[in-house]
C-alpha cells in the first residue's frame, strides 16, 4: 500500500465516522 493510498483510507474513515470531518476535507482539498 502506498503513503497516497493509506492517507486516501485515513480521511475517508475520518468522515465516514464524523471524527475530523473538517480536517478530511481541508486534506482532501
Amino acid at each position: 500500500m502506498t503513503a497516497a493510498a493509506a492517507t486516501r483510507i485515513a480521511i475517508v474513515t475520518g468522515a465516514s465516522s464524523g471524527i475530523g470531518a473538517a480536517t478530511a476535507r481541508g486534506l482532501a482539498a
